[in-house]
């Protein structure tokens, strides 16, 4: 069974830096994708970045020179170090991970298998 927990959201304000951990068991495969992924309030979950297949990183725009995601396949962890933030950046964040997506499927969130818990960042002004 696989499962994903994300850590390290709080309440931080607009400039300062925090890193989200996303921890997966039951996964078989250091070759799984696994995306980060936001969602604020009344708005849909956007795409975040991936590590597409433990091969290549992907950045939304919006995050791309702020945000760095990195993974420590001994731990079967993922991080997402965010730098500068800003108050659109508040969200609850989602870490997915998904063995068969292909590299066009990778910012769209209903195509992926697994999901975690969430965590909140919320960046004050």
């Amino acid at each position: 069974q696989v499962q994903l927990v994300e850590s390290g959201g709080g309440l931080v304000q607009a400039g300062e830096s925090l890193r989200l951990s996303c921890a997966a068991s039951g996964l078989t495969s250091n070759m799984v994708t696994m995306g980060w992924f936001r969602q604020a309030p009344g708005k849909e979950r956007e795409f975040v970045g991936v590590s597409w297949r433990g091969s290549r990183i992907y950045y939304a725009d919006s995050v791309k020179g702020r945000f760095t995601i990195s993974r420590d396949n001994a731990k079967s962890t993922v991080y997402l170090q965010m730098n500068d933030l800003r108050p659109e950046d508040t969200a609850v964040y989602y870490c997915a991970a998904d063995s068969n997506l292909i590299l066009s499927s990778m910012r769209t969130p209903r195509l992926y298998n697994y999901w975690g818990q969430g965590t909140l960042v919320a960046v004050s002004s």
